[in-house]
């Protein structure tokens, strides 16, 4: 299964990247914003989308909503990572369909388990 890691910041990709192998997925794919993150959505077939919150210029909330409204998209499972733990944060990603929600910092177990949650492995 091919995963898209969204993150403004290349460290965190990278860190989400080796967390991401560590469980066993090893066909990763980055993007740098959100609207990088869309056209490679369009353009390849993904099975889990796993964003940053905040980003320029599209943020992950944004671009949760244009994989909601696209009808070739919408179903992909996604996972938004955010530093802040708000509950306005949370109910609005949970309104815009997300699937799960990590708080930073995070390791491979929680990153495992919130995977299997919502890809019901």
């Amino acid at each position: 299964m091919k995963v898209l890691v969204v993150d403004d910041y290349a460290t965190m990709r990278r860190i989400v990247r080796n967390l991401l192998t560590q469980i066993g997925y090893t066909d990763v794919d980055e993007a740098g914003d959100g609207v990088t993150a869309l056209q490679k959505l369009r353009e390849n077939k993904f099975g889990l989308v796993i964003s940053d919150w905040n980003m320029e210029p599209m943020t992950g909330l944004q671009l949760l909503k244009e994989v909601r409204a696209d009808v070739k998209l919408n179903a992909i499972p996604f996972i938004m990572v955010t530093a802040e733990s708000k509950t306005e944060n949370v109910v609005a990603a949970k309104q815009a369909g997300v699937n799960n929600y990590i708080v930073k910092p995070f390791n491979a177990e929680t990153l495992k388990n919130k995977i299997q949650s919502v890809l019901g492995a």
